[in-house]
């Protein structure tokens, strides 16, 4: 397999481009700031529908168009598939392959397959949990493109299921509020669709930890061998993952809980960082809300509930606003500490 032809529009700081490529090794080449990056993203892009530097597809679009267009020509066994991906910031993308549209750009997965290594994959060592997890998850989407559908199913529910617990929340003691009752059945979508996303990053540690600890034994044959091991909060070996995480998020629900979580469903975010082996709700240890864009203080506190995890959001308030200080009526656990660094 290899890329005959890209060609991008709008992508970032080109206007337009065209780059023919042959089989075999490329090299780009060019001063400091040229685009040479924005052109491998691109490719990474056809590859994954992601960035491996934003999150967002609103940074790809060039400042004052509308749109962004790329169009390669993979070659595979002999024969040519064109893929082309328009990328809308604020609506929805569009895919065509040789020329006929797809009904969702996910149908486009698989056709270029791609390994990019670049300094922002740094983060698979150095960042946050969340970084690996995107790493095997697009990887796993790449081996078998029908995770793509279960990825953003678990998103999807994951989103619906945080917006009712924050409505009931916002309206609690109104009656104007969200009908808790259809927690359950949330509950339910969350740890099947988490299920099947936890098995396939189960199988693909498996799969891979054999070549990499043969390519790493090559690279430093004088260093002990390496171990490659997926970490969960869940017994994985216990029985059917999706009984295990709807078991999880039940004692979540029932408690006993620590700080901000002793306000019944203020953080749905905990049923993801269960989900996702950040949190255990049996473990002993400390709950860490670390700094983020919107955060400017450290909490630590120190109870009976999770082992450390962390929090993409900012603090709620009663009031349903951010707030970077915690407010002297939120109830806590009993004796429980509270460290502020």
């Amino acid at each position: 397999m290899y890329v005959r032809h890209l060609s991008v529009t709008d992508f970032r700081s080109w206007p337009a481009a065209e780059v023919p490529f042959e089989p075999g090794p490329s090299v780009l080449v060019g001063p400091n700031g040229e685009g040479k990056t924005n052109l491998v993203e691109a490719l990474g892009y056809v590859a994954t529908l992601g960035s491996h530097r934003v999150a967002t597809d609103a940074p790809l679009v060039r400042e004052g168009a509308a749109r962004a267009v790329v169009r390669t020509v993979v070659v595979n066994a002999g024969r040519e598939l064109l893929v082309e991906l328009e990328i809308n910031p604020g609506r929805a993308n569009r895919a065509r392959l040789n020329r006929s549209p797809v009904p969702r750009p996910r149908e486009v997965l698989g056709a270029l397959r791609s390994v990019l290594f670049a300094p922002e994959d740094l983060a698979l060592v150095r960042g946050d949990p969340g970084e690996r997890r995107r790493f095997l998850d697009e990887l796993l989407v790449q081996r078998a493109p029908r995770y793509a559908g279960v990825r953003s199913d678990y998103e999807r529910v994951l989103k619906q299921r945080g917006a009712l617990l924050k409505s009931a929340r916002a309206h609690r003691g109104t009656g104007a509020g969200a009908d808790l009752r259809t927690l359950d059945v949330w509950d339910g979508h969350l740890a099947a669709h988490g299920a099947a996303l936890l098995a396939g990053r189960l199988e693909l540690v498996a799969a891979i930890a054999p070549p990499a600890v043969e390519a790493f034994a090559e690279v430093a044959p004088s260093s002990p061998p390496i171990a490659l091991t997926y970490r969960c909060s869940v017994d994985t070996d216990a029985g059917p993952l999706e009984a295990a995480l709807l078991e999880a998020l039940a004692r979540v629900r029932r408690g006993p809980r620590v700080g901000l979580l002793t306000d019944a469903f203020a953080l749905p975010e905990f049923a993801s960082a269960i989900l996702n082996g950040l949190a255990s709700p049996t473990q002993a240890g400390e709950i860490r809300f670390e700094p983020t864009s919107r955060m400017a203080e450290t909490f630590t506190v120190s109870g009976r509930c999770a082992s450390s995890m962390r929090f993409a959001s900012s603090l709620p308030t009663r009031s349903g606003a951010a707030s970077t200080r915690r407010p002297a009526s939120w109830p806590m656990a009993a004796s429980p500490s509270l460290r502020r660094s």
